[in-house]
């Protein structure tokens, strides 16, 4: 006698998060409206996050992962699990930050500098802790070109192995694990140069 599929609700703990959303988006393929549910909610933050530093407008962030998904469960018949739900899910994710780049520019534009960064700010609760590191963190992640921010928040914010990274970004592995080094570069420099005017204020 064929033994049962394994569903997700078969998972064992010890087994990676990756390992039991795929599981999830498995089930939700075959049609488990339970497995829909937590495909969805183990991944919405990250889509969340790696949306947010790709498009840069805090306000575009929740409509484009409600498009992520919309595509995502309208395609899910055609994921086979060859890859991680996430990595693939992230493809979706960058394909849908592209389209709304490529809708933005055939439409005129009400600004040509918006200051989405101000927005951030004041969208966040100041009064908790690490909310200057924040937006600290977010000012400088904005300074990196496009492609070695993308490479660091998929890899070290989002936490995709650099071979899901390259997936999702539709390059070299070589290429991530390089974006990846100069990003951190970047960033330390950014740092020392930032911290250089209290040190001689001392």
């Amino acid at each position: 006698m064929t033994p049962a599929p394994t569903t997700p609700h078969d998972v064992p703990a010890e087994r990676s998060a990756d390992d039991a959303t795929t599981a999830w988006a498995l089930a939700a393929r075959g049609g488990d409206a339970q497995a829909v549910e937590h495909f969805v909610r183990a991944l919405h933050r990250d889509v969340q996050r790696y949306v947010a530093h790709l498009c840069g407008d805090p306000q575009a962030v929740d409509d484009l992962a409600q498009d992520t998904f919309l595509r995502a469960l309208a395609s899910l018949h055609r994921f086979e699990g060859r890859s991680s739900a996430r990595s693939w899910l992230l493809s979706i994710a960058r394909r849908a930050v592209i389209d709304s780049y490529r809708y933005a520019a055939s439409r005129p534009r009400l600004s040509d500098a918006p200051d989405w960064q101000l927005a951030v700010e004041r969208a966040q609760p100041q009064d908790l802790p690490g909310f200057e590191d924040g937006i600290a963190l977010l000012d400088l992640l904005a300074s990196l070109p496009d492609e070695r921010r993308e490479a660091f928040v998929l890899t070290q914010m989002v936490g995709l192995p650099y071979a899901e990274a390259a997936e999702v970004s539709d390059c070299p592995v070589g290429t991530v694990r390089s974006r990846v080094a100069r990003a951190r570069a970047a960033l330390l420099d950014l740092l020392a140069e930032a911290d250089a005017p209290a040190v001689l204020a001392a």
